[in-house]
């Protein structure tokens, strides 16, 4: 049996290109089945049959993508192993009469997604990326990525108690504006068919973002550092990929079906048809099981021999709110992946999804860390519990610890991409 390669420092160079090329779900699930299309995996399509043969293969529905490889000699019966994570971040959104403003001022109306953290998105260069819907029911993906917006913050002289504790109103403070003038109907979407290269008069859906358009970049004296937009969740979808990918490529057999579940909708729930919550990874699965010539008996061994690794990203200690973790658990980058374990199941691990990671992580030769909240503080949560519910599969919760969760912009140690990528890999090889 082949074994893949190892993944290193250059992983985590291909990861800072991903995060730039992926400001939103959409483009996210775009660039990732280019990489599975190179590494020989084909798309399906939902409403078409599917086939029994070996080999890679991928859905894609919306800013969800589900991929899976099917070894050679896989009967019906033979368990999976999956790989969790989630395409989308918090950010504004485009409301859907996009043209407003005041005093002045050209704006573009804005909804909060997800557990924003507001105060990252003032006074900082944003594009705006999403998909366009046309008559014909097809979509267009359009990307500015050059400073277009801005959210300007209050100065200091209007608001003197600014650093004492700012207080931002959703509704009225974060606007962002993109020019001068009266606003006009229609001009935002206008704009974007211009740079989409599609007639305006032909849009007639939409699904919009800002996005910071700050490039990744290593940071500190020795490089160990990594700033970046998008980590959560956008670190684990490229590394559950590239683990995909090398099983594929290394021309092994595991003994396992290895999957890749990148949902979309997972900061604000999971409730949807591309999300967590909804049928698609259940479906997806079935469908493999019977394209396979399964049954429904067939259907639950594979699922009693299934385990999922819900990679999402954690707390690493902050240096200056250390009070706030938990004093026995102190993430650091670069030490490897986190097991995350909340007893009240915000977290789906348990013992044996414990002595299961520490068998992957030995196998991969990649150090790991414990994660727990502190007790006063809540608990946050990830697919790893709803995953575990809906589909009755053993579901461990892990990730990279990292600072600034939430931020336009977060923070994770070098190392740590190409650490989580390798244990995946081990976990896909079973």
């Amino acid at each position: 049996m082949s074994t893949p390669t190892r993944f290193d420092r250059g992983h985590t160079d291909d990861l800072m290109s991903f995060l730039a090329a992926s400001p939103s779900p959409y483009h996210a699930v775009a660039n990732t089945a280019a990489r599975l299309e190179k590494a020989g995996f084909q798309r399906v399509w939902e409403t078409e049959a599917w086939n029994a043969g070996a080999g890679g293969k991928y859905v894609l529905r919306g800013g969800a993508l589900i991929a899976w490889y099917v070894p050679e000699g896989a009967t019906a019966a033979t368990p999976f192993r999956i790989i969790g994570a989630h395409t989308d971040s918090p950010n504004l959104r485009v409301k859907p009469v996009p043209d407003t403003g005041t005093q002045g001022w050209r704006q573009v109306a804005v909804e909060i997604y997800g557990g924003t953290l507001l105060n990252t998105w003032l006074d900082r260069d944003l594009g705006m990326s999403g998909r366009l819907t046309l008559r014909d029911g097809t979509a267009h993906l359009v990307n500015v990525d050059r400073a277009l917006l801005r959210v300007p913050q209050l100065a200091i002289h209007l608001d003197r108690q600014a650093n004492d504790g700012l207080k931002l109103d959703r509704q009225r403070h974060m606007t962002p504006v993109w020019g001068l003038g009266e606003p006009r109907e229609g001009d935002l979407l206008r704009f974007l068919a211009g740079e989409a290269g599609i007639a305006a008069d032909d849009i007639t859906g939409w699904d919009l973002m800002a996005h910071s358009v700050e490039p990744p970049s290593y940071l500190g004296r020795d490089h160990e550092l990594v700033a970046g937009p998008r980590m959560d969740n956008l670190l684990s979808v490229h590394a559950g990929a590239a683990a995909l990918a090398a099983v594929a490529e290394s021309g092994s057999e595991p003994s396992v079906i290895p999957v890749l579940a990148a949902f979309d909708h997972e900061e604000n729930g999971s409730q949807s048809d591309t999300g967590a919550q909804g049928p698609l990874l259940g479906t997806v699965l079935e469908r493999s099981v019977f394209a396979r010539g399964g049954s429904y008996e067939d259907r639950a061994r594979a699922y009693a021999g299934t385990v999922c690794l819900s990679s999402d990203t954690g707390h690493a200690v902050h240096p200056n709110y250390a009070e706030r973790h938990e004093p026995g658990h102190h993430p650091m980058p670069n030490g490897g992946p986190i097991l995350k374990v909340n007893v009240n199941q915000r977290y789906s691990t348990d013992g044996t999804g414990r002595a299961l990671f520490t068998k992957v992580c030995e196998a991969a030769d990649v150090p790991w860390q414990h994660f727990v909240s502190n007790n006063d503080m809540p608990c946050g949560t990830t697919i790893g519990p709803i995953t575990a519910a809906r589909h009755g599969i053993t579901t461990v919760d892990i990730g990279v610890a990292i600072l600034s969760m939430h931020s336009a912009r977060e923070l994770c140690g070098a190392e740590d991409p190409h650490l989580l990528a390798n244990s995946l890999t081990a976990f896909l090889m079973d």
